[in-house]
Order: structure tokens, then C-alpha cells, then sequence
């Protein structure tokens, strides 16, 4: 089985920046999204996705995801997903031992800047970087799903 193990962070400045390896447009919808299962269309630098992922339980949750024919994604974006698509650009952000990252939320959301690191275990060590802010992995306003029904220009 895929597991994502993930941590999730504000973001306090923009020294990250400095050290960008990559950068990517995305825009995701939810074909579906309750507390057990999440059905993510995701459109990433042309190349479509599709992702279910399982409840999560701490910083754990089961991941499967497929590359998709971006024309099906965009008429997934376009005819099937159930919340606001979110829109983003996702940078590849390089500290230490791992590559977090950091995505600058646009649109409804805009303002909202967010770094993930994935893990191996949960325990895992990892270097903090000075830009990261307050840790917000267990707090549900800052998923994707419910960024896409509660966007931050509400908050």
C-alpha cells in the first residue's frame, strides 16, 4: 500500500526563494472529499493526475496516484469536480537532506503560502529551514479540500 507521511507549514518569509530548484502551475479539483477518502484531479505542468488518498491519521494517510491524459483532467476540472478548483505554483525548495514544497496559493486563496516536507516515517529528523513558520499539519483549514470550500480571502 501507498503511504504519505507529510508535514505541513506556514510560511513566515520569502528566503526560500534563494534556493528554488523548480517551479510548477497546478490547478486541482475534488471529484470527491469526505473524512475517508478524497478523489483529487490535479493538472501539473501539463501532465494530468488523479489521486485517492485515504483518511488521515496523524501525518499518515494512503496515497495511489496515476498520470492521466491532461485533456481528461481538464474536463474533469471542468465537468466533474464538486468544490472551487484550486490554483497554485508549486516551487521545489531544497534544505538539507530533503526537497520541501512550497506552494503560493492564487485566486481565492491568495496570500496563503505553504510548505510540505514528505517523510519516510513519521518520526523522521529534518532540517527546519529558517523561513518555516508555524506548523499547521494537524490543523484541517489548511487542506487542499477544504481550501477549495473555505478559501482563505474568508477567513
Amino acid at each position: 500500500m501507498a503511504m504519505e507521511i507529510e508535514r505541513k507549514f506556514l510560511v513566515c518569509n520569502d528566503d526560500w526563494r534563494e534556493q528554488v530548484l523548480s517551479e510548477t502551475h497546478l490547478m486541482q479539483g475534488y471529484l470527491a472529499s469526505t473524512a475517508a477518502l478524497t478523489v483529487r484531479v490535479r493538472l501539473d505542468g501539463g501532465q494530468g493526475r488523479l489521486t485517492i488518498k485515504g483518511a488521515t491519521r496523524g501525518i499518515s494517510r494512503s496515497e495511489y496516484e496515476y498520470p492521466i491524459p491532461a485533456e481528461d483532467a481538464q474536463a474533469m476540472l471542468s465537468e466533474l469536480a464538486e468544490t472551487a478548483i484550486i490554483d497554485k505554483i508549486r516551487h521545489r525548495v531544497r534544505c538539507g537532506e530533503h526537497v520541501w514544497e512550497v506552494d503560493r496559493f492564487a485566486g481565492d486563496n491568495a496570500g496563503l503560502v505553504l510548505a510540505e516536507i514528505e517523510l519516510g516515517t513519521e518520526n523522521e529528523s529534518f532540517e527546519r529551514p529558517a523561513w518555516l513558520g508555524a506548523e499547521v499539519s494537524d490543523d484541517p483549514r489548511y487542506y487542499n479540500a477544504n481550501l477549495a470550500r473555505h478559501p482563505f480571502k474568508d477567513w
